[in-house]
């Protein structure tokens, strides 16, 4: 354990930081998940998968804008999903 007043501060805000990306991580896996999820069932509604990739997409943008992920990790990641969804639905 540290010492110095600062690096405890800074161990207390990497913890908080830390809880905060996982959580907006996980998020994103589960946003990509139910997307897929609703283009692999039979009968399809294009609304709900239409809403569900916007929603993917949104939460990805915000990641990146946030620093969580990378842009062109974030760009990757609605990349796949939007191809998989394609490929899926035809």
């Amino acid at each position: 354990m540290a010492n110095i007043k600062s690096a405890k501060k800074r161990i207390l805000t990497a913890n908080r930081n830390y809880e905060r990306n996982v959580a907006f991580k996980s998020a994103i896996k589960t946003a990509v998940k139910k997307a897929v999820v609703l283009a692999q069932a039979k009968e399809k509604d294009r609304e709900a998968i239409s809403a569900a990739l916007s929603e993917a997409y949104k939460l990805c943008d915000k990641a990146a804008s946030k620093g969580i992920l990378h842009k062109n990790t974030a760009s990757r990641k609605k990349s796949r999903l939007t191809k998989a969804v394609n490929k899926l639905m035809a």
